[in-house]
């Protein structure tokens, strides 16, 4: 039996609406738009590159329906490309491209193979000796444990099962296709490729129960290099896993301290330092996607609170001076903490605690209840489900008593800066 290498990726989600980007513009918010797609287009280079045998994509190909037929007609193409390259692939549908989730269909080049939705199936590479085991979802909503009825192992094959679960202990998931790790390692299959969970991952070795991430990071939570794993087998045996890097915008949170800033120029300037060191340092290449997060103890810390849309026009700024696609600043958040030696006066100190104990006030409660929750009903549901700022957490959970607390810091610095 020879020795091949085979790639292993899933989560690709093309066309995926990226979050934060509404009312904005630029090259570089043109290219995140774009980053689905040439992350899938870069893994498909790798892939001939590196003389792959065969490619497997483990689920979630697409992020739901089609808009038009652009979004299928590429995916066309680029599996043409593997064609002309003597490249098969192997495809099992996830959540967000079930059959009843896709009602567009177009007809796949011959190099393609679809696992059914109804049965697990078996495809056998005989050439390589590779047994490929794999079901598909029929709906979003898979709750049975798909891994169950997947068949024995192929004797005398390398046999590599495909599967799209949340993987009973992963936290964070929805547990679609629900099955433990035990019962994938108990199948006597030689590596398992998962689907899914987009955070990378080898969940168990010899064999391997791997989940390879999604190709290209979407939001700040998906931050750090995405990609697909590239397989080498020799003699019937994996020998080696290694990150096929493939992500053309990649998400970071950069940390700046605030420690012995005195004014909004030495932070911005510390911002500036923190965002170039993190561009050379971590970005290989690619443009960053940041999110800026400041702290630490900082006599400039009410200026900080009172000023953070000014901060975050520095940081932009930042970023386009370093040249054209190399850095993009998401969000700015201030976590800063006034130093000790900068402490409110007393006459400012009751001032906080006329803020704080407002939450007390339920005539207050009462018209931010009004106000805010008919806004916040208005909201769409991918902002309602996983929102990023606090005080929209508390707005939507309904606890205004939480939302007077949080936010009564910002009044504060407020008051002030005012006073300044």
């Amino acid at each position: 039996m020879r020795s091949f290498r085979f790639v292993h990726a899933a989560d690709i989600h093309l066309d995926s609406p990226l979050k934060g980007l509404a009312g904005q513009e630029g090259n570089a918010v043109a290219l995140i738009r774009s980053a689905t797609r040439e992350a899938f287009e870069a893994l498909v280079s790798r892939t001939i590159e590196e003389k792959a045998a065969f490619l497997i994509i483990a689920g979630d190909l697409y992020d739901g329906n089609w808009r038009d037929y652009q979004t299928g007609l590429f995916f066309v193409g680029q599996m043409g490309r593997l064609r002309q390259a003597g490249i098969p692939a192997f495809l099992i549908y996830g959540n967000h491209d079930a059959e009843s989730q896709i009602t567009r269909r177009l007809t796949l080049p011959d190099n393609v193979t679809v696992f059914s939705t109804r049965r697990p199936e078996t495809h056998r590479i005989d050439r390589l000796g590779v047994a490929l085991h794999g079901q598909g979802f029929r709906h979003r909503d898979v709750l049975d444990n798909l891994a169950r009825s997947y068949p024995s192992p192929v004797r005398g094959a390398l046999n590599i099962g495909i599967l799209h679960t949340g993987l009973a202990g992963e936290e964070g998931h929805a547990h679609y296709a629900p099955c433990t790790l035990h019962e994938l390692v108990q199948k006597g299959y030689d590596y398992w490729a998962l689907g899914h969970i987009h955070q990378p991952g080898v969940r168990h070795e010899r064999p391997y129960v791997v989940y390879s991430g999604n190709v290209q990071g979407r939001h700040i939570r998906e931050a750090g290099p995405r990609g697909a794993v590239l397989v080498t087998v020799e003699d019937g045996e994996i020998t080696e896993l290694a990150p096929l890097h493939v992500d053309v915008v990649r998400w970071e949170l950069v940390e700046a301290s605030a420690e012995g800033c005195s004014s909004i120029q030495d932070i911005s300037d510390r911002i500036r330092d923190c965002i170039e060191g993190a561009v050379f340092e971590r970005g290989e290449g690619r443009m960053l996607a940041c999110r800026i997060r400041i702290s630490g103890r900082s006599e400039a810390h009410s200026k900080a609170l009172a000023s953070r849309e000014n901060l975050l026009a520095e940081a932009k700024a930042a970023a386009a001076g370093l040249g054209e696609e190399r850095a993009w600043v998401e969000k700015v958040v201030v976590s800063t903490e006034p130093d000790r030696a900068s402490a409110p006066a007393p006459d400012l100190a009751t001032t906080v605690g006329d803020l704080t104990s407002a939450k007390d006030d339920e005539a207050l409660v009462r018209d931010l209840r009004i106000s805010i929750g008919g806004l916040v009903s208005k909201l769409p549901p991918e902002v309602r489900e996983q929102p990023e700022d606090p005080l929209l957490q508390k707005a939507i959970d309904g606890d205004y008593e939480g939302l007077i607390e949080l936010a009564a810091p910002y009044a504060m610095a407020r008051v002030l800066v005012s006073g300044d």
